[in-house]
């Protein structure tokens, strides 16, 4: 489909030094009490690990400007602007891959990561291959992802080793999967299918995230409206465990009967119209360069402000990809995967 403006990010305004401050606004409270529901700890728990420190509150922060874009095409300063200026991820340490892409972003910090699409080789047209690294000097791998063939819904595989996607090998780490209409996703990490559940259920697998996308009036004319659904936080921080019996039990059927004990429910950002590029936009920092259907911002409706999540195009096959407390790297980098996916994607 024809190259769509929904959702271009307007960055000229505060090119400066955004990237510096953590995308957050300073009035809020801290955002961890936006995804605390309780919820008991879960009890296969070895090692008791520190709360995570907390937002540091940026001094210098000044409140968002309008978004006033001042070229008048869209063409003005993005061209002059030297690719290097993306403001990359601060030093974060993956001492342990499997570890790390499950753990909550610390609080305060924005994990900065890059998406690239690989779509050469034989059938990688259809099936291409994502990777997920960390987006600075390093470039360090985390994810990969690819949709399996024989599967009659969209079924990604997400694994922590760019060689081996494949189900049975241990480097696989968790996956999304599709309704049938191509929709509604969910994302589980790497446990058991609840067919073959041991007696206290701790091996079952977890349920990440659901991700339910809504047509708009405009067909894939106009911005996509998204709903994230995300198990919440307990009192130390770590996700509460929700490991479904069955279909009728997992994330989706929680929310669609609106039974939102231990769920956190977020929304794309909506872009705001500009008159004058004619297309919507919202304000990425800087950290997306390219119009598409794709771009989104994750938020939680009490505060807009603190983006949970961002997602957008910087070249034909490069997205950034950032995340904020309390999602992971699977998590997030399946959020992103659901939105490439067939039935969505028009570009």
């Amino acid at each position: 489909c024809p190259p769509s403006p929904a959702a271009t990010s307007s960055d000229e305004e505060d090119d400066s030094d955004a990237s510096t401050k953590p995308i957050r606004s300073e009035k809020k409270k801290n955002p961890a009490s936006l995804f605390q529901t309780g919820g008991d700890p879960p009890k296969e728990k070895k090692t008791k690990k520190k709360a995570p420190p907390k937002a540091a509150e940026s001094e210098e922060e000044t409140p968002e400007s309008p978004q006033k874009n001042s070229n008048k095409k869209g063409k003005g300063k993005k061209s002059k602007k030297p690719k290097e200026e993306r403001p990359p991820s601060p030093v974060i340490e993956v001492d342990n891959l499997e570890e790390f892409v499950l753990r909550p972003a610390p609080q305060g910090v924005t994990i900065k990561c890059r998406v690239t699409r690989d779509k050469k080789g034989m059938d990688r047209g259809l099936y291409p291959t994502y990777y997920l690294h960390l987006d600075n000097d390093k470039k360090v791998f985390l994810l990969a992802g690819r949709k399996r063939k024989k599967s009659k819904t969209s079924n990604y595989l997400i694994s922590i080793d760019p060689t081996d996607l494949s189900r049975g090998g241990e480097n696989f780490i968790g996956k999304l999967r599709s309704n049938l209409m191509g929709t509604k996703f969910t994302v589980f990490d790497n446990g058991a299918n609840p067919d073959r559940a041991n007696a206290n259920w701790s091996n079952v697998r977890q349920e990440l995230s659901a991700v339910v996308y809504e047509t708009n009036v405009l067909g894939f004319k106009g911005p996509r409206k998204m709903t994230v659904i995300i198990p919440g936080m307990n009192s130390e921080n770590e996700r509460v465990p929700i490991r479904p019996r069955n279909d009728n039990d997992g994330l989706l059927m929680r929310w669609q009967n609106k039974n939102m004990d231990n769920v956190i429910e977020l929304h794309n950002k909506a872009p705001v119209w500009n008159d004058e590029t004619q297309s919507y936009v919202l304000n990425f920092h800087g950290r997306v360069t390219h119009a598409s259907v794709k771009n989104f911002q994750i938020v939680h409706g009490s505060d807009p402000d603190y983006i949970v999540m961002q997602f957008g195009r910087v070249a034909d096959d490069a997205f950034t990809m950032d995340y904020n407390y309390p999602l992971c790297a699977v998590q997030a980098f399946a959020i992103a995967l659901s939105s490439f996916d067939g039935k969505l994607a028009c570009e």
